[in-house]
């Protein structure tokens, strides 16, 4: 053994604490193995205690390590057999090591393959949104032989820099901590370092490209195993003696660390204690499932924030926080709330919209590099005072490298802030002097409250066009994008500015369905709510009144806070936003669309299709979105279960016959079987039906899946159900109607459980001639929605039966 393989192991002696998995995906027993189509993954707790995961795609032969800290980082790398074709890996055991060294953070643990020789290459130490989009463009697909992958944004930098005057050039560098462009340059791929011993180890580093922190895989061959070589490009192994050849790996950061929450400082005591009699009453395999949903949430829950989803969305995202927080605040403490809103308050903009995604670490020197090249590239080689502004301009990017980036570029998350906010101003919970105290907390240079109002003025103010002149042109709309002649006939299209955010999401649509019909309507009711209760804190004081100029007179804000009956009068006119989207259907009429959308699928569905005779019956839902002139997108979808989930959460149930016959109308959707609904058995809803809309819609859902027929989200069957537990209570003069939506929540909660999944997101494909469920391509492993599964369980366990 070499001094080198030496010296790592009698550091692992000394130090190393013993990491057993916290999670282990699939689950004997909870997963289908076959579903999960040859991808394994376990989730660690490092060192410092921040999650680490790691997952195994013998697909594509990839290795991902997610270091899911302060910088959301991670290692991956591809591995190959001889002749070219994914590896596979497997775990050659249960446990990893885990230690520090200064402020490294490290974690190993040893692979495995019955491959005789095995390359290893595109590595990729970055942070996980780079590996996403290595993956994305296929980049892990590249031969070994290929460069070494290089982030586009750092080597079109280091270009900018180079072209720049001498003087800018030695700035630039100094900012970035490098001496040459050469040095600079020298980091934009990983180094790879080894001895001359085959039995020594491997060791890939990427510093960042300031230097200032590195990302390190080590490779060390096990007994029986050597590297045959190694360089920027690919490591090569072989087993010289029996099979399998081993491997282990040591993976290591300097990035910062979060603080994580455990479960009692997360869940409520009754909650836990519901969780430990269901462990108590004998259903292990029901109660293995919230235990793993519990472990879910702490892995993702720290002092910091709240990460969206594991692996690929390991931070802040505005819309799942905020949407987990209101499904989760049966189950959750209080302080949950409190720590949720004031995350949202802090990253709002200076106009006081709310952050969608954030980019940190890596992410954010990344951003940085794209928008100092672009300055410099406008300076060019010129001279006088507006090329030197433009440097400057790169050079201060450069300098703010590291601060953490918003994007605003969503419309829905304003909507979803002020409902949280009613939430916990209503809470009883928490006693008027402590809500008192936390909007008076100061967060920099103002208080909560500030930003708590900045926040509801934007509502107030995009909400006041249509509030005061209830027509289709003064609903919120998506942003104009670019119009392609080959997607949509080259008509003009519309940025998925919610949660539909794909290409394909919303059709198309230019005012779409969930944010004017559902989401502003209930952000306004919670406007009024705030009000009131801001009123009865005493904290909207004559001073207040006079000093914050989003509530001067002539603002809407401020409007309304003078004038309750005008906000009265808006939410009456955003109540009757819902009717724009009303899709109604003959019977005839869903027999003809229904029979043109089979006809245009290939032979093996259509044919299974094509079994199930028609129901006979019309059809009435609400359409996805309005195209550009007003016109109803005829997309049936899943996004009334939110209509249904804040019907309930804001204190609204239909009692009405017209909202019943709405309620029926929308449950409805769910229970019935796709092509005409929603519903396939032993799959789970799918999102959305084009069925009705036309053949370029079909098309742009067959192009881009994410949110289409073909996918079953598990944030809209937990808001589904939520939404139908919410109505029950205030049925009891319906019993029909009631047993309706019983009969409903059962049929999707069947459906589900047949498929396996209660993940982020699940696919299908047809095997052995029908539907089998299948692990979507980048579907979350823990995702901070689809653990919302507790709160349903919990809810539904304490209704009445």
């Amino acid at each position: 053994m070499s001094l080198l393989a030496f010296t790592l192991v009698a550091q692992l002696t000394a130090s190393a604490a013993t990491a057993r998995p916290v999670l282990s995906f699939p689950d004997l027993g909870i997963d289908d193995s076959v579903a999960y189509a040859g991808y394994h993954t376990r989730f660690f707790r490092g060192a410092d205690r921040n999650t680490v995961q790691i997952y195994l795609d013998h697909r594509e032969g990839r290795v991902v390590h997610l270091l899911a800290n302060g910088e959301n980082e991670s290692i991956g790398f591809s591995a190959r057999t001889m002749a070219g074709d994914p590896a596979a890996l497997r775990w050659a055991s249960t446990d990893a090591s885990v230690w520090t060294e200064g402020r490294r953070k490290l974690l190993a643990y040893t692979l495995e393959s019955e491959s005789t020789d095995l390359q290893i290459g595109r590595f990729v130490l970055h942070s996980m949104r780079v590996e996403r989009d290595v993956q994305h463009f296929k980049e892990h697909r590249r031969p070994f032989g290929d460069a070494a992958y290089a982030l586009p944004e750092y080597s079109a930098l280091s270009d900018a820099i180079e072209a720049q005057p001498a003087g800018f050039q030695r700035r630039s560098l100094a900012v970035l901590n490098a001496a040459t462009t050469a040095q600079l340059r020298a980091r934009l791929t990983p180094s790879v370092r080894r001895r001359a011993s085959p039995a020594a180890p491997v060791v890939i580093e990427q510093p960042s490209l300031d230097a200032l922190d590195t990302l390190r895989l080590t490779l060390a061959p096990e007994s029986g195993t050597v590297v045959v070589s190694a360089d920027a490009q690919s490591v090569s192994l072989r087993a010289t003696g029996t099979l399998p050849l081993r491997l282990r790996l040591t993976v290591s950061t300097t990035g910062r660390s979060l603080a994580p929450l455990t479960r009692h400082e997360i869940f409520t005591a009754d909650f836990l204690a519901w969780a430990n009699d269901v462990n108590r009453s004998g259903d292990a395999l029901r109660a293995r499932w919230i235990e793993r949903q519990i472990t879910g949430v702490e892995l993702l829950a720290s002092r910091d924030k709240l990460m969206a989803g594991l692996p690929t969305y390991a931070t802040y995202f505005g819309r799942d926080m905020l949407l987990s927080a209101l499904m989760m605040q049966p189950i959750w403490r209080p302080e949950m709330s409190e720590f949720v809103i004031a995350a949202a308050l802090r990253k709002l903009s200076p106009s006081g919209e709310v952050s969608h995604e954030e980019a940190l670490g890596g992410q954010a020197l990344r951003e940085a590099a794209a928008e100092a090249t672009q300055q410099f590239r406008e300076a060019g080689t010129g001279t006088g005072a507006r090329a030197d502004s433009l440097r400057g301009r790169a050079l201060r990017a450069l300098r703010d490298r590291r601060v953490t980036r918003e994007n605003y570029h969503m419309v829905d998350d304003e909507y979803q802030l002020p409902l949280l906010i009613a939430r916990y101003l209503d809470d009883e919970r928490v006693d008027a002097a402590r809500k008192r105290a936390w909007l008076s907390a100061r967060d920099g240079r103002v208080t909560r409250l500030t930003q708590v109002l900045a926040a509801l003025a934007v509502v107030a103010d995009r909400s006041a066009p249509y509030a005061a002149a209830p027509v289709t042109r003064n609903f919120v709309a998506f942003a104009p994008r670019e119009a392609t002649a080959t997607v949509y006939d080259g008509a003009p299209r519309w940025f998925a500015q919610s949660w539909r955010d794909s290409g394909a999401g919303y059709a198309n649509g230019k005012f779409a369905m969930d944010v004017n019909g559902v989401y502003i309507p209930h952000a306004l009711e919670a406007l009024q709510r705030i009000l009131q209760s801001l009123h009865s804190l005493g904290v909207l004081s004559a001073a207040t009144l006079q000093s914050t100029p989003v509530l001067r007179a002539e603002t809407p804000l401020g409007r309304y806070v003078r004038d309750s009956t005008a906000l009265s009068s808006a939410i009456r006119a955003w109540r009757g936003a819902i009717d724009a989207f009303v899709v109604t259907l003959t019977p005839d009429d869903v027999q003809r669309r229904v029979a043109a959308r089979l006809a245009a699928m290939p032979a093996i569905e259509r044919n299974y299709w094509r079994a199930f005779p028609p129901s006979g019956e019309g059809i009435e839902f609400l359409a996805l979105a309005l195209d550009a002139n007003g016109e109803k997108i005829a997309v049936a979808n899943s996004d009334p279960a939110t209509r249904l989930f804040l019907d309930g959460l804001m204190g609204t149930p239909s009692r009405s016959g017209a909202a019943r016959t709405a309620l029926r109308r929308d449950v409805s959707l769910f229970a019935r079987e796709y092509p005409e609904g929603l519903l396939i058995p032993a799959i789970g809803t799918v999102v959305a039906n084009d069925a009705y809309a036309t053949p370029t819609v079909w098309q742009a859902f067959t192009d881009d899946a994410y949110h289409g027929p073909r996918v079953v989200w598990g944030r809209e069957v937990n808001l589904f159900l939520l939404g139908v537990a919410s109505q029950l209570p205030h049925l009891t003069d319906a019993p029909v109607l009631a047993e309706q939506l019983r009969s409903a929540a059962a049929r999707v909660r069947d459906a589900v459980a047949a498929s396996g999944f209660r993940s982020e997101l699940w696919s299908y494909g047809f095997i052995h001639d029908r539907p089998s469920p299948l692990r979507y391509g980048s579907g979350g492993d823990v995702q901070l929605w689809s653990t919302t599964d507790l709160a349903v369980q919990y809810v539904w366990a304490r209704l009445p039966q």
